[in-house]
């Protein structure tokens, strides 16, 4: 089919749900997608042009174009997991884990031990998980373990053996961890009755255990057996207490699978938390590479399915973020409110710590895949047409119009390069006017790197708002730069973020990696440049201090300093000291001030 033309290929597809697959000029399988309308879907790969590099090079390696056609969407999309995982193409999202997950096992024989094991055979025991982590499976087993005596021993308990006689009870029986079903001491219907209610504890079911000590107790009560009531009454205390510590959303919220997504640029993390009985059972966080440029619904649509199979869900009910296709049979509730969106809510943030710790991990293991997450983050939020590597930040620093200055701070890579900082004193500019300001010093800077034939940056950062970025633009405008290097201001009240002709400005969440940057631009620039604004204030008070004196002029002063470095000496110096600087006359007339 390969010598076929696209165009002719693309012609022949129907306009039903299926999933279609791309090879290459070697029949290799390049990568799997499903589609409501399969005509519709594979042709716009084809006819517009894609911002990600890696969809540009799928395109040019297509040579041939196969497709299933299925009866409706859901059915597209269990199928193109499935494909997908059958053939592992380049250019889909990989959703695995190289994670043996373990399991509890309630073994299929006469008596039955209860184990966890990573080991999944079909011998007929029961397996219940996967669990996403072996402590919690301790801290259930060693729940089960402290309410019902099991047995640990791997005896053959088949009842003509026991009858014999073949065993005998061993030290967990003396210590009351086993009743000793070897001797005959525990009876079979006794046990499984354990048994089944251990099965609706590990399912996050505790009523029905609660429910038979509370009668067993009272009975024991009845009875004047208050020792053993109370033996009872501490198992229920054991029971309630884990009870209360799972139980953490509203009872009535019965097996419900949640799903949550948080993405970026690179990644996705998807979240999975399973309710049982209103107890959260499970919770698991999938990382998922994008390759191309994948949306948020197709991503949580396949990590869905995956992540049920693997955790052999059966629940009928599920809570995404936004609508989803999946199984017809399966329920999708979208929460608006109350307890529902709390458990949306609660997954999302589990997401999102999942997120920032593998952003912590990669910060210290692989410092350049967290510079260009960053980068990549900025160019998405800041509607950038290229990464922001080389960020400049302009501010004004003046008090009443005193001595009026501007700082200009570099970032290369989202970190400061201080090398590079510039001070500016306003030369053009009368009195307290930051508009006119910002537009010299602007000029200035981008007019000498001009001259230089030095790199301009991807980004300049206006501290302050539309008048100070209007300013700004003039000075582009002048130079020739307007469309050659992005501008943005921020206005300090409620952190707003103006774009050139866009009156209205952009709000950036709180937590945003990028407006923290900008932020620590701006704060920076402010930092540098009110430290060169105290200097210089200081400087000139210094200066008039000693201009005040009759007959001692500018250049007097510039020579005092250069030999006693502070007012302070040379309000202390002795005449002698004053005259080898100065010469005498002009000596006496300092000490005679001072003294």
């Amino acid at each position: 089919m390969s010598h076929i033309p696209i165009e002719v290929q693309l012609s022949s597809l129907p306009t039903t749900p299926g999933v279609y697959q791309f090879y290459d000029l070697e029949d290799k399988i390049l990568y799997v997608g499903k589609a409501k309308n399969l005509k519709k879907r594979v042709s716009s790969y084809f006819n517009k042009i894609h911002e990600q590099g890696k969809t540009r090079v799928l395109v040019k390696k297509i040579r041939s174009i196969r497709h299933i056609v299925v009866p409706t969407e859901s059915d597209a999309l269990l199928l193109e997991n499935n494909l997908i995982k059958k053939y592992r193409p380049r250019y889909n999202v990989l959703l695995k884990d190289d994670k043996t997950f373990p399991w509890i096992c309630i073994k299929n024989e006469k008596f039955p031990r209860i184990f966890p094991t990573r080991k999944f055979i079909k011998d007929g025991s029961e397996y219940f998980g996967p669990y996403t982590s072996m402590k919690t499976i301790h801290t259930l087993l060693d729940l089960i373990k402290s309410v019902y005596p099991l047995r640990t021993c791997n005896y053959d308990l088949a009842q003509d053996k026991v009858a014999t006689g073949k065993y005998k009870v061993c030290l967990e029986y003396h210590l009351g961890n086993c009743k000793g079903p070897c001797e005959g001491y525990q009876l079979e219907e006794e046990y499984n009755r354990q048994i089944q209610e251990i099965r609706e504890i590990i399912k996050g079911n505790f009523k029905s255990s609660l429910q038979y000590f509370k009668s067993r107790m009272k009975l024991l009560a009845q009875e004047m057996k208050f020792e053993e009531a109370q033996l009872i009454k501490e198992k229920i205390d054991v029971l309630e207490n884990y009870q209360v510590k799972t139980t953490i959303v509203n009872p009535k919220i019965n097996n419900v699978d949640v799903f949550t997504i948080i993405s970026d640029e690179v990644f996705a993390y998807v979240n999975f938390l399973q309710l049982s009985h209103g107890s959260i059972i499970r919770s698991h966080t999938m990382e998922i590479k994008k390759k191309l440029d994948e949306t948020d619904e197709d991503l949580l649509q396949l990590a869905i399915i995956e992540i049920r199979q693997r955790f052999n869900s059966r629940s009928t009910e599920i809570y995404v973020p936004f609508e989803v296709t999946l199984e017809q049979h399966l329920k999708v509730v979208v929460p608006k409110l109350g307890d529902k969106k709390k458990i949306l809510e609660l997954s999302e943030r589990n997401a999102k710590f999942f997120r920032q710790d593998r952003f912590k991990q990669i910060k210290i293991i692989d410092p350049d895949r967290h510079t260009n997450r960053i980068m990549g983050q900025m160019k998405k939020d800041l509607r950038l047409s290229m990464e922001p590597r080389h960020i400049e930040c302009f501010d004004n620093s003046n008090i009443q119009g005193t001595y009026p200055v501007a700082a200009c701070v570099v970032f290369k890579d989202g970190k400061p390069s201080k090398k590079e900082y510039r001070h500016y004193n306003i030369k053009t500019v009368e009195g307290p006017d930051d508009f006119a300001s910002m537009e010299e010093v602007v000029f200035r800077r981008y007019r000498r790197l001009l001259d230089e034939g030095r790199s301009l940056p991807q980004l300049i950062v206006i501290d302050g708002g539309k008048g100070q970025l209007s300013s700004a633009l003039k000075s582009l405008d002048a130079l020739g730069l307007r469309r050659k290097i992005a501008i943005i201001g921020i206005a300090k009240r409620l952190e707003e973020i103006y774009f050139p002709e866009d009156p209205i400005p952009l709000y950036l969440d709180k937590k945003s990696e990028s407006l923290k940057i900008i932020q620590q631009l701006r704060n920076e620039a402010h930092r540098f440049g009110i430290s060169f604004h105290r200097n210089k204030r200081s400087k000139a008070a210094i200066n008039s201090e000693l201009e005040s004196i009759e007959g001692i002029g500018g250049k007097t002063v510039e020579e005092l300093l250069k030999n006693f470095k502070s007012v302070k000496r040379i309000k202390e110096a002795s005449l002698e000291n004053l005259a080898q600087a100065i010469g005498m006359s002009k000596a006496k007339k300092i000490y005679g001030t001072f003294h």
